[in-house]
């Protein structure tokens, strides 16, 4: 551990653990589902958490119409009415692009089934050490990491040297809306920490992620006499088992810092509807999935691979051959995206985790897509690093460890004056 300056003791010790809970409880008892009112409604609150600590906030509405049309949009998997974008920079004594960026979204995913939940997750409730509640991991708790470390330097009466920004966004969980227009509004920085949940480790590279339908047509009959028909969804459990065979060779080799993760560029299908009547052989089955992205690779050559194997698939089977599966891009397209290597934001982030008292942090990669690719796409080096565990994201045991918010807001705090400079 670095010996710490007069100014970083000062800060450390002006992390509020019980502030923190406040705030975040409160931003989880908003269910902020993507699409909803609540997710206009929780960046709203964050916009005021931000102007009580004097930052100079930038509230707008994006807009839709833009985002839906503009040829380097990311794609949505829900409707919006509305959406809107919060930045909130905490000044320096020098003008100019902030030199560090938070960014976090404040949009979450539906509960699912509430039976399977112990509580209503949209109550939270502390117990173990742990908050519980659906965003709690992901990732209201890293937000409010980085609105405590800007709160630390405040209430430190620390001045920076140059401005840090926390840029408050939504739709990431379908695509990356807010953060698509917040850099689109010119909304930059020297580098970016996203507090994502991370599992005690960093994160420099993620897989991209693209979605698709599959729509394979059969032939209707009577199931008393389903030989006279061609079902569909025995062509699609031919077309799956070609399409695994394909995700297996497209784990090969996969970069080291995927560590144990065994799909580091998954295909999955995660809705199948198929059949208008049970005595009837279904003519019509819709797959709806999600396709791995490796790191490095352009999304148009992971396209151009998938439609090639479909097309083979399909080539390889009597009925297929004259009725080809039609395939469609759907929905959100999360590209990869990486620190450049040897950048020395890694250094510093493990240095201010250290210094914080987070331990040593492994550096890894994860297979799911992020608003990191984005933002290294503007050209704003950017990693991981945030407290919560992501295996517990979307799940009806989604919580995180209160003693890791804390830590990431202390290591944040550190990072912001050793990034900024102090006066």
């Amino acid at each position: 551990m670095a010996e710490l300056t007069t100014a970083e003791a000062r800060v450390l010790s002006a992390v509020d653990e019980e502030w923190v809970l406040d705030r975040l409880s409160r931003m989880i008892a908003l269910p902020s589902v993507g699409g909803t009112p609540a997710e206009s409604e929780v960046q709203h609150l964050l916009a005021g958490w931000l102007e009580e600590l004097d930052c100079a906030v930038d509230r707008w509405p994006i807009d839709l119409t833009e985002a839906a049309t503009a040829p380097d949009a990311p794609g949505q998997e829900v409707e919006r009415t509305e959406a809107w974008g919060v930045v909130g920079t905490l000044a320096g004594a020098e003008n100019g692009v902030p030199a560090l960026v938070f960014s976090g979204h404040t949009d979450v995913v539906p509960p699912g089934d509430r039976a399977l939940w112990p509580a209503d997750p949209f109550v939270p409730w502390v117990a173990d050490g742990a908050v519980h509640g659906r965003g709690a991991c992901d990732m209201k708790a890293g937000v409010v990491a980085s609105l405590a470390a800007l709160a630390a330097v405040r209430t430190a009466g620390v001045r920076l040297i140059r401005p840090v920004a926390l840029h408050g966004v939504v739709g990431e969980e379908d695509g990356g809306l807010g953060a698509w227009a917040t850099l689109r509004r010119g909304h930059l920085g020297d580098v970016c920490v996203i507090p994502e949940p991370t599992a005690q480790a960093v994160v420099t590279a993620h897989a991209g992620a693209l979605t698709f339908r599959l729509e394979v047509s059969g032939r209707s009959a009577h199931a008393a006499y389903r030989d006279q028909g061609v079902s569909a969804v025995e062509l699609f459990s031919f077309v799956h088992a070609g399409l695994l065979e394909f995700e297996a060779e497209r784990q090969r080799d996969a970069d080291p810092r995927f560590h144990d993760t065994p799909f580091p560029y998954g295909l999955s299908i995660g809705r199948v509807q198929a059949g208008h009547w049970a005595s009837s052989v279904p003519d019509l089955l819709v797959a709806d999935g999600r396709y791995g992205v490796r790191l490095g690779e352009p999304v148009r050559t992971a396209r151009a691979a998938l439609e090639d194997r479909l097309a083979a698939i399909c080539a390889a089977h009597p009925w297929l051959a004259e009725h080809p599966v039609r395939f469609t891009w759907t929905g959100g397209m999360f590209a990869s995206g990486e620190l450049p290597p040897g950048h020395p934001l890694l250094p510093a982030v493990r240095e201010a985790v250290a210094d914080a008292g987070g331990g040593q942090l492994p550096e890894r990669a994860i297979a799911a897509g992020s608003d990191l690719r984005l933002y290294a796409a503007a050209g704003v080096p950017t990693l991981h690093y945030g407290p919560g565990d992501l295996h517990l994201a979307h799940g009806p045991r989604e919580s995180v460890p209160l003693a890791e918010v804390v830590t990431a807001a202390r290591a944040f705090a550190l990072l912001t004056l050793r990034s900024c400079g102090v006066r």
